[in-house]
């Protein structure tokens, strides 16, 4: 922020000055004035007593003095123990302001335009997408157009898993028990398909797995020798090579999955660049295993499986490629990987995976350094806890996840419900008002799934998401409709106001004050986000500003105003919170209506 520059090379002026610190403006840490305190800006003064020979008040009491006499933007200050709280003159936020209305924005990120590669959402081709799914989308969607912001090139990649023993299952329970149904002739989305044969599968086979330990089997080997467990893993074995019964059935249901799929992503709005199959990628895999093996790197164990040892790395050995010759999920994403860096040779390439997945990424990292490969070092987890219900933890096999197609239509039902109950579709048209739940519904899913840290497992609740109070996506979506419908009157009295239309106004209102910090604040919170790969600062940040804005609108009056600069000023300030509003929560794919 210009601003938090300019006080810190007054700072280091100042510690040169006083104490003969010598200190780097670019080293001296500015951070944001507690509420129960004056001030804008707090600087803290233990680290230079031992440099200075002085209690860490007095230094914060002398560099206070020097500021408020030498820098013309601190109008006071306060010392709490370590603490200096300064003051800004109100001129300087007025300058700030008219900077901000005149150039747009301040510049974000380290403008490196860096190649960024983000995979996300990452489906499996044996069921539909559910609440877990929910929070890779809306996080890997939002880090990408976080980054995009930052100035870097990025690409939004999906690697869709469509091959393996879990697509079998379903394939098999399809064979034995579908007796042809499709999605047409049942009336049922294809990726709900393909799940209700998984379930199915699951069910069958615990039974066989009962009967074969009623009968005196060891649990651990009932798995193994179950029937149905025995066919699947026959199946895997003719897909991969080539049975053209077993790829039809392959292709066919897999057909009707990504219709599902792509109805989905429409629905919550996301999208992609490139989609990645892991059918396509396990070959090249296993080519790597080969050269892995050729490079003296793997070895393979007398049942002819290819391993890693990785011990040296503080990890394990690693299973790279059974002893039948299947691979398994590291041979294909070392395949991937190489095909991704082929099609985009990237600086980062991003993998937004659930937390489960930690030490896979630890180990692909690990082999393909190993292996020398240039894009071994660019590879980042971007690692997100859980999703929880009140009810517990989600099990797909067994059927007790929750749908995310089923979760979004519940959403728009309950935002009709309370929209409808709180009056805010006077003169709305049907289509109009459908369209109004749908935004309604997705910005509260999506904020309250984005306004944690990613790393913190979370317990979603639909009922408090959709609130209109609170730290919620419908509280900020609302506060944007509330200024465009101040912005609507003020052009309809011909008010609309550029910067000259309040060149008098020279003080202003606490609570202007406040949404103006907020307002210059942006552009370090662009920043800071794509630093940390944390739409929940966007996310907070938003809260915030529209927080800020509603104490203003409460406290101040727009149109009663008779000094005509001051109302210009008030108009001119709410429609550029308006505008990062906007911005901000688009960076989170959420759109903010015109009207409520």
């Amino acid at each position: 922020m210009q601003l938090q520059a300019t006080i810190a090379q007054s700072i280091s002026q100042a510690l040169q000055a006083l104490f003969n610190i010598s200190a780097d403006a670019n080293q001296i840490a500015l951070q944001p004035t507690r509420k129960e305190f004056a001030g804008s800006f707090t600087f803290v003064t233990f680290p230079y007593t031992k440099q200075a020979g002085k209690g860490p008040e007095q230094i914060g009491q002398a560099l206070g003095e020097y500021l408020k006499e030498h820098a013309a933007e601190i109008k006071g200050f306060n010392v709490v123990k370590g603490f200096l709280n300064l003051e800004v003159e109100q001129t300087e936020w007025l300058r700030l302001f008219r900077d901000l209305m005149q150039n747009g924005k301040y510049g974000y990120g380290d403008n490196s335009g860096k190649k960024v590669m983000v995979e996300y959402s990452s489906p499996n081709t044996n069921k539909p997408l559910h609440l877990g799914h929910l929070r890779n989308n809306f996080l890997g969607y939002a880090v990408a157009e976080i980054l995009k912001a930052n100035g870097h090139e990025v690409m939004k990649t999906n690697l869709v898993n469509d091959r393996g023993i879990h697509i079998c299952k379903s394939m098999l329970a399809y064979q034995k028990f579908g007796n042809g149904e499709t999605p047409q002739s049942s009336n049922i989305k294809g990726d709900h398909l393909a799940g209700k044969y998984y379930v199915q599968f699951d069910k069958a086979y615990k039974e066989q797995i009962d009967e074969l330990v009623a009968g005196g089997m060891d649990k651990e080997e009932a798995k193994k020798k179950a029937p149905l467990m025995l066919e699947a893993q026959e199946m895997l074995r003719k897909w991969e090579e080539g049975d053209t019964t077993v790829v039809d059935l392959w292709k066919q249901m897999n057909g009707w999955v990504y219709e599902g799929f792509d109805a989905t992503y429409k629905n919550i709005g996301v999208n992609f660049d490139k989609f990645y199959y892991e059918s396509e990628t396990y070959m090249l895999g296993k080519e790597r295993v080969e050269e892995g093996l050729e490079k003296g790197v793997f070895f393979k164990k007398p049942d002819g499986s290819v391993w890693v040892d990785l011990t040296d790395e503080g990890l394990d050995e690693k299973l790279l490629l059974r002893a039948d010759g299947t691979s398994v999920y590291i041979t294909q994403d070392m395949g991937t990987a190489e095909l991704k860096y082929n099609d985009f040779p990237y600086d980062q390439s991003i993998y937004v995976v659930a937390d489960e997945q930690n030490y896979h990424f630890q180990v692909l990292k690990a082999v393909l350094k190993k292996l020398g490969k240039p894009y071994a070092e660019g590879i980042y987890h971007l690692s997100y806890g859980m999703v929880d219900l009140p009810s517990g933890k989600m099990k797909s096999r067994e059927g007790t996840v929750v749908d995310a197609d089923e979760l979004v239509q519940e959403m728009i039902d309950t935002a009709r419900q309370q929209t409808e109950e709180l009056g805010k579709i006077e003169g709305f048209t049907p289509e109009q008002a459908k369209e109004l739940y749908h935004t309604l519904a997705m910005g509260a899913l999506k904020y309250f799934l984005l306004k944690v840290d990613p790393k913190k497992r979370m317990l979603f609740n639909p009922q408090e998401s959709i609130d209109f109070r609170g730290n919620t996506g419908p509280f900020i979506q609302y506060t944007h409709a509330r200024i465009a419908a101040i912005l609507r009157k003020a052009s309809e009295m011909g008010l609309n106001v550029d910067v000259t239309a309040f060149d008098n106004v020279t003080t202003m209102h606490e609570a202007e004050q406040e949404v103006i910090t907020q307002l210059v604040n942006y552009s370090s919170v662009v920043e800071e986000a794509g630093r940390l790969y944390a739409p929940s600062v966007i996310a907070n940040y938003a809260y915030e500003l529209a927080k800020a804005y509603n104490r203003f609108y409460q406290e101040i009056s727009i149109f009663n105003e008779t000094d005509e600069q001051a109302r210009n000023f008030r108009i001119a300030l709410s429609a550029m919170v308006a505008r990062f509003v906007r911005e901000s929560m688009g960076l989170l794919g959420i759109a903010v209506p015109e009207r409520m």
